[in-house]
């Protein structure tokens, strides 16, 4: 078996609008095509003895045991590895269940799809899987926990921390977009303008000066004490001679801490001897040359969560330790305690792993212990000097047993220092009474404070402490996103973009939008190139200056990885011709139209989704879609829009010269066709179905008929704003044209709006695109003998596979079934071949030039422009 290609699909997709995060895997299985399980003696039995927990895989049957059901009877080996590549991640702590196999037209080859968490993880289960499949086949050892165990490393390396993922899934839970800023734990909410972001559980509303002080521990301490607010006696050192100064002061038992040390880091606590001392403070200055030295607090270790200067959860902490039984030493102690199924590897679980490292062992050489001691039965032995949840730690929720006056306290201590989300340590014997009365003080002050204590404590009730801070960033009332209308299509996608954006930017938004030829905001190209994929979208949703995006959305980055965004406000449906079939498993016009739907299926249910009524497969999705629908046609009586004007719904349509919004019978004109310059007077009849697209979309999301007119009137097509999109340069004795027409129905497009033309003689300029079918590049061939009555042919500079010849003698072909004796010529570079063209121009010429490379091409065009200019000056 071969996998032929990988890859993680980000956003909604063709497989599934919800299920997002998808690895998509093209499988060959080769000889295995000709081999299902029942035909291989001892899968079934291999394959539960490796992974019995397949048992709860339902399948088709959709009960327990389904699949080996099907095993057993006979399955393809595609669906058997889409099997595993799931219940190997979710045996690795990334629970997943959502997973499509289907045969591509290519006999034998299989697109494997599933789930993942972690896109590396996900990448690694599909590869893996496949090699799990080959052994099982062969009857070979396979170390399936040497497979989990990889898994699991490459999802703590990836994935978000327990902090920032807990803020991510309540923002999800609330509709609120994100995106990973990075590979760390940078987080965006949100989109444009109204985005915030967020690092673990700093947020872009924590002070920078907060965390500062929150940093210098002396500071912290110094401005408490100021406050009235009881923390431990000490003072600030950098050597033995201080040290001995403080020790002699306070008494022990002491703390001894690296000044901007964190996590416990450093720190060596209840020092009783002069020699322990030396050791902390030397181990202390590994992290920080200044050192703390405070009296050590007898009592328990609690942990109070203020956000946004609100008390929201308390918890106890516990180092990690074991409980003697008077039988099992302490290695043996700690094997035990680490099966427990709460503790995991990292962050997988409430609880993690106790490892056994320097701490641990300098803890028990103070207790002349080793790992093979046997503790006395009910004797507690602490493993760790502090009580970080991420060296093994357990924490007890106390929430509701901290008296009031603490928490007035601890609300008070987060506006002293100045942070939004601020973790207190308290060491004190109990909560339940103020600090005064029990003793206890305030040990630090910690900005970014872990969550995972109050999300999932070892005993007590969870306490949901991201739901604030989401809170905090977003109030009610408060945007989250910003409107966002998606245009895709197989021709017209990129004018109607321009036309949408135009008008938002007249009508006050600062607009970002992703066209194929660059992504803009407010008109200036920041980026050149093919830009109607997701990381061009995501371009224009990250910007903290946009107010609304306008996002041109091609089949090929769909296909790729899905959408760059969830949802979107408005999404456009231009039309569906054929162009690009028998690529990427793209074999016709349904197979096509499965692709752009997913598009409308983003479009919230609230939001509108418009469609070509004069277009057969984009009329073939209107009743399936979950959003509000309009439409628009070139013609008054096509019967959809008879239909939609019947039932009072929303339409727009081109009647007696003028575009017309509809709602039932009523009309609502927008103005004459021929007044808006994208239209050429209104004889380039697919530009105005572009208007007719555009207008719909701005009117549906509450633009006024008279700004929309008024933008259109003002929107001027150049090569700078619209190039490569009828773009028409005159000479003194010729016109030259430039479009990107490549298909057949962009041909005719073309074909319809030269008619309209007066010229002497029509030269056209065409080439084949390597990578379309025979039939197609035949289909333009004809149109173009049908159109022009000269031709050059040239060639593209990606011939996909092709040869010159084949592709040429294609187009020949096609010329030659047009009915029309139509001459041509071949010169294979373009900028050849217009110069020739424009050199054999005599008066009233109307050169076409069908370009791929649409910027060399204006570039040639203007040149020429600017010397017959400076020649005619030298004339004057």
């Amino acid at each position: 078996m071969k996998i032929e290609k990988i890859q993680a699909l980000r956003g909604p997709n063709i497989w599934s609008i919800r299920r997002k995060k998808l690895i998509q895997m093209r499988l060959d299985l080769e000889e295995m095509e000709n081999f299902p399980t029942n035909k291989i003696e001892g899968f079934r039995e291999r394959i539960e003895k490796l992974l019995p927990s397949l048992f709860t895989h339902r399948c088709s049957e959709g009960v327990e045991g389904g699949f080996f059901h099907r095993v057993e009877t006979g399955t393809w080996m595609g669906h058997v590895i889409e099997h595993i590549a799931l219940e190997i991640q979710t045996l690795a702590g990334m629970e997943v269940g959502f997973g499509r196999t289907r045969e591509t037209k290519t006999p034998g080859v299989y697109n494997v799809v599933f789930n993942y968490i972690e896109e590396n993880a996900g990448i690694f289960a599909g590869e893996e899987s496949v090699k799990i499949a080959e052994a099982l086949i062969k009857g070979e050892e396979y170390d399936l926990n040497a497979c989990i165990q990889k898994l699991k490393e490459i999802r703590e390396r990836v994935r978000l921390g327990p902090s920032t993922g807990s803020i991510v899934e309540e923002a999800v839970s609330r509709k609120i977009p994100w995106i990973r800023l990075g590979t760390n734990s940078l987080v965006q909410l949100g989109y444009g303008v109204n985005q915030q972001r967020f690092q673990a559980t700093i947020t872009g509303k924590t002070s920078s000066i907060a965390v500062d002080i929150a940093c210098n521990k002396e500071l912290t301490k110094r401005m408490l004490h100021d406050a009235a607010i009881p923390v431990p006696m000490g003072d600030l050192i950098m050597d033995e001679e201080g040290l001995d100064s403080v020790v002699r002061k306070i008494g022990y038992p002491v703390v001894i801490k690296p000044l901007d040390g964190n996590h416990g880091k450093g720190s060596s606590i209840n020092v009783n001897d002069w020699e322990s001392a030396k050791i902390g403070l030397e181990h202390a200055q590994k992290y920080s040359k200044k050192v703390i030295v405070e009296k050590y607090i007898t009592g328990y270790d609690f942990r109070v969560l203020v956000i946004n200067n609100k008390m929201v959860a308390a918890a106890r902490r516990v180092p990690a330790h074991v409980v003697g039984d008077g039988e099992l030493n302490l290695q043996q102690l700690i094997e035990k305690e680490n099966k427990d199924p709460r503790r995991g590897y990292g962050h997988e679980n409430v609880l993690t792993e106790i490892e056994v490292d320097k701490d641990t062992t300098e803890l028990l050489e103070k207790l002349n212990y080793t790992l093979e001691t046997v503790p006395q039965k009910g004797e507690v032995v602490y493993l760790k000097s502090t009580a970080n949840l991420s060296t093994g730690g357990t924490s007890i929720d106390v929430t509701d047993m901290i008296h009031p006056e603490n928490i007035t306290m601890a609300e008070r201590i987060s506006k002293i220092i100045g942070l939004d989300v601020c973790g207190i340590d308290i060491m004190a014997e109990n909560l339940t009474q103020p600090l005064k009365e029990s003793g206890g003080a305030i040990i630090e002050v910690n900005a970014a404070p872990g969550f995972r204590m109050h999300l999932a404590p070892s005993e007590g009730l969870p306490r949901n402490v991201a739901a604030p801070v989401v809170d905090m960033l977003y109030p009610p009332g408060k945007p989250f996103t910003i409107p966002i209308i998606a245009v895709t299509g197989t021709n017209g996608k990129t004018t109607t973009t321009r036309l949408i954006s135009h008008i938002v930017k007249s009508n006050g938004y600062r607009v970002g939008f992703t066209t194929s030829d660059g992504i803009y905001i407010q008109n200036t190209m920041l980026s050149k190139g093919d830009t109607t994929g997701p990381l061009s979208a995501e371009f224009i949703l990250k910007d903290p200056t946009v107010e609304f995006a306008v996002l041109e959305t091609a089949r090929g980055g769909i296909l790729r990885s899905g959408l760059g965004f969830s949802q979107c406000d408005i999404g456009v449906l231009t039309n569906i011709e054929e162009d690009h079939l028998g690529m990427n498993d793209i074999h016709n016009l349904k197979d096509l139209t499965r692709v752009k739907r997913v598009v409308l299926d983003s479009v919230k249910k609230n939001g509108w989704s418009i469609l070509n009524a004069d277009n057969e497969y984009s009329m073939k999705i209107v009743n399936d879609l979950d959003s509000h629908v309009a439409i628009f046609s070139m013609n008054e009586n096509n019967p959809h829009i008879q239909k939609f004007a019947k039932e009072g719904r929303i339409t727009c349509i081109y009647e007696e010269g003028f575009v017309t919004i509809k709602k039932g019978d009523w009309k609502i004109r927008i103005g004459k066709a021929k007044d808006f310059p994208i239209t050429m007077e209104g004889k380039a009849k697919f530009m105005i179905e572009n208007v007719l697209a555009a207008s719909l979309a701005c009117y549906l999301y509450g633009f006024g008929i008279e700004d929309i007119s008024n933008s259109l009137r003002t929107f001027i097509p150049s090569a700078q704003l619209t190039p490569g999109r009828l773009n028409v340069f005159k000479f003194k004795n010729f016109k030259v044209l430039i479009d990107f027409a490549h298909n057949p129905s962009g041909y005719e497009a073309i074909e319809d709006y030269l008619k309209n033309i007066e010229a002497t003689k029509k030269i056209g300029i065409i080439s084949g695109v390597g990578d379309r079918r025979d039939s197609d590049i035949k289909e333009c061939g004809k149109i173009a003998g049908r159109m022009f009555d000269h031709i050059i042919i040239r060639n593209e500079k990606h011939l996909r596979g092709r040869t010159e010849d084949e592709i040429n003698g294609l187009i020949i072909e096609g010329m030659q079934s047009s009915g029309k004796d139509v001459s041509y010529e071949i010169i294979p570079k373009e900028i050849e071949a217009l110069k020739h063209a424009m050199g054999m121009a005599e008066e009233g010429t109307f050169i076409t030039a069908l370009s791929d490379v649409i910027s060399n091409a204006i570039d040639l065009v203007q040149d020429y422009q600017t010397r017959e200019l400076m020649e005619d000056d030298k004339m004057l």
